[in-house]
């Protein structure tokens, strides 16, 4: 008779799981952007109406939850990166990935904090993070050598701008999409070589400046 107990077809359970998995990264990314990744996991559960061993079943630590989280913005920013690496012209392909970076910072404001912390520990996260630093320090060589870009813009200031598109978008609430492309806007003219005179120099700010 054993053999002839009910069993739920796998499907429905595989569906139900992914079903809870979205619901959790959802919850998770939306908590991240109100309150930054220190968010308790009991609170990301009653966010995504789950009980927390389902939780934690999915994502045993809270590194992992972050970093599945947003691991589709991580890759997304890094094919960012890639093709304005692939662009012949180097001030084009510049001003696309500030653009793009600064587009994403608006609309996933929790994923600039993942992105910079050392909290998420996954291999391929640090990976694609080193990855993406190391590409944009080279396009800003090479932006720099065509001419285009002023020869004084230091790799600081790609924290400088983040930190007044951070503060641009979290002061503008609904209308932070808009005024971030206005920003950019405005900071990319300044970034140009032609008319540039000489600026105070740079503050030393790493990337790990950035706010939560």
């Amino acid at each position: 008779m054993a053999d002839q107990t009910y069993r739920k077809p796998p499907e429905i359970l595989r569906s139900d799981a992914r079903e809870n998995r979205e619901r959790i990264l959802a919850a998770a990314r939306e908590a991240y952007a109100l309150h930054g990744i220190d968010v308790p996991m009991a609170a990301i559960a009653r966010r995504a109406k789950v009980g927390v061993a389902t939780l934690y079943r999915r994502f045993p630590t809270r590194a992992a939850l972050v970093t599945e989280a947003f691991s589709e913005q991580l890759a997304h920013c890094v094919a960012v990166l890639d093709q304005g690496l692939e662009d012949p012209d180097p001030w084009r392909g510049f001003c696309s990935v500030v653009e793009n970076v600064c587009m994403m910072q608006a609309a996933e404001r929790g994923f600039t904090e993942a992105f910079l912390s050392r909290f998420p520990d996954h291999a391929g996260f640090t990976e694609e993070r080193s990855r993406a630093e190391e590409g944009l320090a080279l396009l800003i060589r090479r932006a720099k050598e065509c001419g285009r870009l002023r020869q004084d813009f230091d790799m600081h200031d790609i924290t400088l701008l983040l930190l007044a598109n951070c503060g641009a978008t979290t002061g503008a609430g609904a209308d932070a999409p808009v005024a971030s492309r206005r920003l950019v806007g405005y900071l990319l003219q300044s970034f140009r070589a032609e008319g540039a005179t000489p600026l105070p120099p740079p503050a030393p700010l790493g990337l790990d400046r950035l706010p939560a």
